[in-house]
Parts: C-alpha cells; structure tokens; sequence
C-alpha cells in the first residue's frame, strides 16, 4: 500500500491490478471494483441497515470462533471483533456502499465489510486504513468463511431482525382497528355480497374481522420466521467447509446464536443448504400474503368512505391533503392507495425472488443479491405501510352514525332476520313490495297482520340484526295471508 498525500488517496492492490482509493475511505479496493462494475440501483446495501448489522454480526462471530479454535491470533480477533461490534452498534454504515443489485453471488458485499471491518480495526490499532500486512481483509476477516455461506447466512439473520419491527407494527396496526371494533360496536350498517346489499351487521364486526384477519398474518409470519434460522456457517464454498477448521462450524454457531439471540441452527445437508434458497422464496410469499390482504382492507375502506355525498360514505377518512389541482374541496383516501401500491409491489417482488430462486445452478444461486433486495425492500415498504395506515388513517377514521342507520331501516336486507318466523315466501313478498313502495319492512309486516309491533322491534334490534344474540329455539313459521303473499 502506498500514500498518494497529494490527491488524498491509498494504492491498494488485488489479483487484477492497482486503484487509487479515497484515503478517508474505510472500503478498499473489492468494494471499489464493485462501485465501477455496478451502477445499477443506485441504491447501496446500507439502505438495509440490518443486513449491515447482520454481516458485522457473522465477522464478528467468525472471529470469536476462529480464536477459540486457534487459527486466528487473539490479538487480531480481539480486533476484528471489536471492530465489529462498532458496526452493529450503527457506525460506519455509510462506508457499506456496493449497490444493492451485484454480480458474483453477493461477493462484493462480503468483500465490502470485510475491508470496513478491517479499517476500523486498523484505525483501532493506530494503522493506517489499508494496512494489510498488519491485518488482512481476506486471510484475518474472512478467516474460515466463503460469501457462500456468509452472504446467505447474514441476509437470513438480517431478515429475522427486521422482522421484528414488522410484526411490532403489524400487532399495532391489528390493535388499532380492534379499537375502532369496540369504539363502533353498537353501529349498525348494511353489509354487502358482491357489491350487492345483503343483511345487516354492526361496523364494529367488519373492523373485527380487518383484525382478525391481521392476526392470522401475523401467525403466519412467524411461523415463517423459522426458516430463516437454519444457516450453512461452515459450508465455505460449496458446502464441503474446504479451508475451514472442523471445530469451526458447531464454534460459529455457538457465537451467532450467542450475539444474535435468534434460536439458530446448522443445515444437516451444508451441499444443499449452499446451493437451496427455497426458504426466501417461502419467506416471501408470506410476505405477500400479508400485502395482498392488507391491501383488500384498504380497497374496502375506500369503498366504505367513497362520495362523500355520492357514494357509500359509510365512514370517514381522517383528510390528509387537499385531493385535487381543479375540483375544490375534494379530498382523496391517499393513505389507503399509498398501501394498495406497496402491495403491488410486493406481489411483483415476489415474483422476482420466485424466479431468481429457479434460476441457480449447481452448487450455488448466482442471484441472491435481487432475493435480498426485493424481500428487504418487500419487508421495509410494508412496515412502513402499516405505520402510516395506522397512524395518518385508521386510528382517525369515524362513522357516518345517521347516514348508516338510514340506511339500515330502508333496507329490504332486514326482511331476513323475520324469515324464520314469517316464512321465505312472505318475506320474498314483502321485500318486492317495500323496493317497489320505498316502504319500511317492519310496518308492513305489522300491517299484514304477520307479527305484534313488539315482535318486530325485538327482532329487529340491532343485537338480533347482528347476530350478537343469535335466535336458538324453536320458531313457529306464521303462514302469509295470500294477499300478502300474491303482492
């Protein structure tokens, strides 16, 4: 390595030649490499801050590991690990710059935090960043380790991090509308088969059941989780441990689990485990479970709150900006479709892992920087989704109370709850005429001598309408007169 003091660089040298590297920089001459070879997203790996947190987590793990088994000096494990730790604390994210969509099966990536990691133990040693001889990024850092299994292992840990925060909003988000569950208990509305009025029910049922179905997701995330937890630490590059120290394996997963608190195990099968990414692809599509049924939610709180004036406004969106350049006062469920467009995504990032999955050969997926990319961003979008829906909508929404018991006493949906005590044909009678009459049921059912006004307001109630009180007796069916019945 050599100092250039008049254009502030390093010279770092690699197998293909010599570059110039910013001297400030704590990345080296792969990270460098990478930053010429893929212009692509954009978008660099520390837009993933766990994932960040997760390679530092396995180096560190490594080097413990590697001290314990006598490969390594204690002094540069003592280095690299402290070096390491600095990173999951959230230093030097910045300096992990390659971009998130690579060539090489995530080698750069590997290759950028062994170089940081490296520095900041270099620096942490009074060297100079660059100083190889003293500390190596590739023969100190990546001591008995392969991208092959580094790369996998740390997108998995990192996932089951970020995963966390996601099932915290989502338990949120479910909270929230349980709330509004109890908060519209007592309101009844019209509920609706195929866009088409069927029988009634309260708002506080529909928002139960937006709830309920949250809470399955949840369910299902978690079970999910678990996949993530078998990694193939050990494996090197193609599942054999070639270059590893045979005590390496069960030492490093000892660590990780160790640093990481996650219930960690190592692939029976390290051949396949190298070469199979069907756990992303499993991974994935709960996340896009989940997106797709959120954003059902969302196309049915648009539905409930369109018009106002024109449509069901059945309920009310908090206002969150001004709707429209041309038509004054029209104010738009932006938060709602901000979230159907995420789910969008998220089905479209499924997709991409489903065929990045299928498209590895041999002992090893080539593609696992797009996997990464599209969960991370899939899981990311989606917590951030959930935040903003609970936050800037669903905690601020409020019922049309009169608009929807209006609309419940003119509905012919009521005539329902009387059929087991009037009969079908009545009932089928008696709708035709409230529709074409714009009459209220219930009076017609006491006009046609069918039941006491007492009967009917029992019935009727919002408890009976519901189902909150279920009728389970016996019920003698009145017969029609067949004048009734004939209208």
């Amino acid at each position: 390595m050599t100092l250039d003091a008049k254009t502030r660089t390093r010279t770092e040298t690699d197998s293909l030649g010599t570059l110039e590297i910013p001297l400030d920089a704590y990345w080296g001459i792969h990270t460098a490499r990478a930053l010429e070879n893929f212009p692509i997203a954009k978008r660099p790996i520390s837009v993933y801050p766990d994932l960040v947190r997760a390679l530092a987590m396995v180096k560190q793990a490594s080097a413990r590991a590697n001290r314990e088994i006598g490969v390594l000096d204690p002094a540069k494990a003592d280095l690299i690990d402290r070096a390491a730790q600095r990173v999951i604390d959230g230093e030097f994210h910045d300096e992990f710059a390659v971009g998130v969509i690579q060539g090489g099966a995530g080698t750069s990536t590997n290759m950028n935090a062994n170089e940081v990691i490296t520095n900041i133990a270099l620096e942490m040693a009074g060297r100079e960043k660059g100083d190889y001889a003293f500390l190596s990024p590739i023969d100190d850092t990546n001591r008995s380790q392969s991208t092959n299994d580094v790369y996998p292992t740390a997108i998995k840990i990192g996932l089951a991090l970020t995963l966390k925060s996601l099932l915290e909003e989502l338990a949120l988000l479910r909270q929230s509308f349980l709330a509004k569950a109890d908060e519209f208990h007592d309101v009844l509305k019209v509920g609706r088969t195929q866009l088409q009025d069927a029988v009634p029910m309260t708002l506080g049922q529909e928002f139960h059941g937006f709830a309920t179905t949250l809470g399955e997701d949840y369910s299902r995330l978690t079970e999910n989780a678990y996949l993530l937890y078998e990694i193939n630490m050990g494996a090197t590059a193609i599942g054999t441990g070639i270059t590893a120290h045979a005590g390496y394996g069960k030492a490093v997963l000892r660590h990780l689990r160790e640093i990481t608190g996650l219930d960690l195990e190592t692939a029976t099968d390290l051949v396949e485990s190298t070469s199979d990414t069907g756990a992303f692809m499993s991974f994935s599509s709960s996340l896009k479970r989940n997106a797709i049924k959120l954003s059902k939610i969302c196309n049915d709180l648009r539905l409930l709150s369109s018009g106002p004036q024109a449509g069901l406004g059945e309920i009310n969106l908090p206002p969150r900006q001004a709707g429209s350049s041309i038509m004054p006062g029209k104010v738009n469920p932006v938060i709602p479709e901000v979230v159907n467009q995420v789910a969008f995504s998220v089905v479209g990032a499924d997709m991409t892992v489903t065929m990045a999955v299928e498209g590895g050969q041999l002992q090893l997926n080539a593609f696992e920087p797009v996997i990464a990319h599209s969960i991370y961003q899939s899981i990311t979008w989606m917590r951030q989704a959930m935040w903003t829906l609970r936050v800037n909508c669903v905690d601020g929404i409020t019922a049309n109370r009169e608009r929807l018991g209006a609309m419940v006493g003119s509905s012919v949906g009521v005539v329902t709850a009387l059929t087991p005590f009037i009969g079908y044909a009545a009932a089928a009678a008696l709708a035709k005429t409230a529709l074409l009459t714009h009459r209220n049921v219930a009076d017609l059912v006491v006009e046609a001598g069918l039941m006491s006004r007492e009967e009917v307001t029992k019935q009727l109630s919002p408890a009976r309408l519901s189902g909150l009180h279920p009728i389970t007796q016996a019920i003698p069916v009145q017969r029609a007169a067949d004048s009734v019945v004939e209208e």
